[in-house]
């Protein structure tokens, strides 16, 4: 299946992009199988993917969410400000 994913912040400066269509196994379910994904398919998120928010189509979404054709994940990881 096919998905767009959106990196934000310090997600987009460890992977380098902004965004790119990815097609992902069939063994990607659920937001949770798609975070074990990515932390193979992307190197450099691995081990860093614990505190990332993942929104499913503009929503947050929980880690036994369905992944489905044509999805827009984006990785939001945690801002600090003041």
């Amino acid at each position: 299946m096919k998905v767009e994913i959106l990196y934000f912040a310090a997600v987009r400066d460890l992977v380098g992009v902004d965004a790119e269509g990815m097609e992902l196994p069939a063994t990607v379910g659920c937001v949770r199988d798609f975070v074990a994904f990515l932390e193979e398919a992307r190197p450099a998120l691995a081990g860093r993917m614990g505190h990332v928010r993942i929104a499913r189509n503009e929503a947050f979404a929980s880690p036994d969410e369905p992944v489905t054709e044509g999805d827009v994940l984006a990785l939001i990881p945690p801002v600090a400000g003041g």
